[in-house]
């Protein structure tokens, strides 16, 4: 871990080239970064509850522990309105893939980025590997800071297991997401594994909770045990329409994800509060 006055000098750089270039928001470059100093990591519990909303203005009347929001479309007031209710707060990045509506999208350099995410436009993967792909994912964890998140959600941290257009392997990736997490940390970020269901017992260790997508749907959750036996969160999202439009199954899956100990919500792929049920 750096130094705290290595970190902070650090910061300040990163918010003036994130201003400068249009990488954070002006609510959030207002705020005083003084406080990243104050280094104590919220740790989840495994009882918390949660709400995961990614598009859309914030609904913020949801009586839970934990809010999962987007760290650039969500405005400081946001969260301090929702921290003002007692909510903790995570904020989304992807740290895997670029997506060219972001505004830091200019600072990844065409080597940077690979191949296409398939069915998701205007994204594409990253070199996990480079310097610079890792200087903005740190500049991104200082701008969390700065907008007051609790936590962090990176996102898309299982290139490996996709056809990135680089030659990355699980080792790539265990090093890229420890990464992460060594520099959530030193910002005094709790941070989330995000799917990655293959490296979980490398990486349980590092992380402070799990996101998790449809391990239900495809028979994952099992695979969790060991973060739930280490009395860390794993907040679950499942999309199929049998849970939506079925009462009963969604009962069964309720009971299935409560005998398991994970946080189950059935919410729609958007994200974008639609609809929202809840197990518990």
């Amino acid at each position: 871990m750096k130094a705290v006055y290595q970190f902070s000098t650090a910061l300040l750089m990163a918010a003036a080239l994130l201003a400068g270039c249009g990488g954070g928001d002006p609510d959030a470059a207002e705020q005083p970064l003084a406080a990243a100093a104050a280094l104590a990591t919220w740790q989840p519990r495994s009882t918390d509850t949660w709400q995961w909303q990614l598009t859309g203005a914030i609904n913020t009347s949801y009586d839970v522990d934990v809010y999962d929001i987007d760290l650039f479309e969500t405005p400081r007031s946001v969260i301090r309105a929702l921290k003002a209710q007692g909510r903790r707060v995570v904020c989304y990045f992807a740290a895997g893939s670029s997506e060219n509506w972001r505004p830091d999208f200019g600072r990844f350099q065409a080597a940077d980025m690979g191949r296409p995410l398939d069915g998701w436009p205007g994204e594409r993967w990253l070199d996990t590997r480079s310097a610079n792909v890792r200087s903005i994912m740190q500049a991104r964890l200082d701008l969390a800071v700065a907008k007051g998140c609790d936590g962090v959600e990176p996102d898309n941290v299982d290139a490996y297991a996709n056809a990135s257009g680089f030659p990355l392997t699980a080792r790539t990736q265990v090093d890229f997401n420890r990464f992460l997490a060594r520099e959530a940390h030193a910002r005094g970020l709790a941070i989330g594994l995000k799917n990655t269901v293959e490296l979980l017992r490398q990486l349980g260790p590092d992380f402070d909770f799990a996101v998790n997508e449809e391990c239900h749907q495809y028979r994952e959750c099992e695979a969790y045990a060991g973060f739930i036996a280490s009395g860390k969160p794993v907040f679950n999202a499942e999309y199929a329409r049998r849970w939506v439009i079925y009462p009963q199954r969604r009962r069964e899956l309720c009971a299935a994800s409560e005998a398991l100990g994970l946080r189950t919500l059935v919410l729609p792929l958007g994200l974008d509060d639609s609809f929202r049920y809840s197990c518990g």
